[in-house]
């Protein structure tokens, strides 16, 4: 079963009287529970797809379809309702805010959801144990390695329970050991039945998905597809 499904994706920006396509015409579909990492040179489009896989962006032209959804034809609340509620964003920085602990960063996102206190502290907890850092939840940021930190950001994602897992170069900023426990974190929770995509600026960490996705110039290499 495909949770994303891409027919002749395009996104196209225009830098003064320059455009620029970032992608151009691109089919992909995405099977559920899958574990992809979309590899390619600078340049090549990859966060651009990221961007537009996790709603963040909207395409010039084609279609998008998210868990049988045509996202074309969603309004902005309701795009931010399924990034909220079925797709979970790690970034490279980690973007973990300054002078709380652990457990409240993750705690603070459902509270947007309006998950009760109680509930959300709970999941926090549960979510901190699964990446490896339950006895870190008292933590702030400063008192976290740079993989610690990324664990958080990635227990923080998994908190609202997502279908779908994108991290764009989320491991970038770390040391190759770190990365590559990292990937096998990724690994894990696609074997509990999570979609995980990541962007990987390593070849050797790209090889450890179950699925490689090549781009060049915004378009997919046959020889990964």
């Amino acid at each position: 079963m495909k949770i994303i499904e891409a027919e002749n994706l395009t996104k196209t920006y225009q830098m003064g009287e320059v455009e620029v396509n970032a992608v151009k015409n691109l089919n992909l579909g995405i099977e559920k529970g899958s574990f992809v990492s979309v590899m390619g040179p600078s340049g090549s489009g990859k966060s651009t797809l990221m961007h537009l896989l996790g709603l963040l962006d909207m395409p010039t032209d084609g279609e998008l379809v998210i868990s049988g959804r045509k996202t074309s034809d969603l309004n902005e609340r309701h795009r931010a309702e399924m990034r909220l509620k079925r797709i979970g964003l790690i970034f490279q920085f980690y973007s973990l805010l300054t002078g709380f602990d652990s457990l409240q960063q993750v705690i603070l996102p459902q509270m947007l959801d309006n998950v009760k206190e109680e509930r959300a502290r709970d999941r926090a907890k549960e979510c901190l144990k699964k990446v490896g850092l339950g006895d870190r939840i008292d933590h702030k940021p400063s008192e976290l390695s740079g993989g610690q930190r990324q664990r958080v950001a990635v227990a923080r994602a998994l908190a609202g329970n997502p279908n779908i897992l994108l991290a764009d170069e989320s491991t970038s900023q770390l040391d190759t050991e770190t990365s590559k426990k990292i990937m096998e974190l990724y690994r894990d929770i696609s074997n509990q039945g999570k979609t995980v995509i990541t962007v990987n600026h390593e070849e050797e960490l790209g090889e450890m998905a179950d699925r490689k996705i090549w781009l060049e110039d915004g378009k997919l290499k046959k020889r990964n597809i």
